[in-house]
């Protein structure tokens, strides 16, 4: 009888997978992803001190947010485990942008995307800029933590005219 009151204990489940998973500090690597300050960083710096008399070598980590491209630091003994993001990078055909400055993203396999923002910044005026001009552009989207942002953009050369 208990376990009729458990079939449905999954029904509300996502797929499972975690946001982040953790990872030995000596294990990670520049230009690699991690967790500081509770924000998603690429490593742009480490070092590593001498053991000390403690007994543990420290990690000195520099990373930048992936997304508003502050920097962060921490220091972590290289044998504890430090959280390491689920980053995932796709590119998306631009198809129109907003008047409210919502881009429209076509995937590979034809799904629409109209929730996310024409980049601050360079990047941003060079997007609408070159969009205007008629330029057909491909926009990478970086998602990270429940966060997703346009990252970069190149012409679209996959296309035939």
């Amino acid at each position: 009888m208990a376990d009729d009151d458990h079939d449905n204990q999954f029904d509300t489940v996502d797929s499972g997978a975690s946001k982040t998973f953790p990872m030995q500090c000596s294990g990670l690597r520049k230009n690699g992803y991690v967790m500081l300050k509770g924000r998603p960083c690429k490593i742009v710096d480490m070092s590593t001190s001498k053991t000390g008399k403690h007994g543990h070598a420290k990690v000195h980590l520099v990373g930048l947010d992936i997304f508003t491209q502050k920097k962060y630091e921490d220091i972590c003994p290289s044998t504890h485990n430090m959280d390491v993001p689920q980053v995932k990078r796709e590119d998306f055909q631009l198809t129109d942008i907003s008047d409210d400055g919502y881009v429209t993203l076509l995937s590979e396999n034809g799904d629409l995307r109209e929730d996310l923002k024409v980049p601050e910044g360079d990047l941003g005026s060079t997007l609408r800029e070159d969009f205007v001009n008629g330029k057909e552009l491909l926009c990478t989207v970086l998602a990270a933590c429940g966060e997703e942002s346009i990252i970069g953009m190149k012409l679209n050369t996959g296309l035939d005219k």
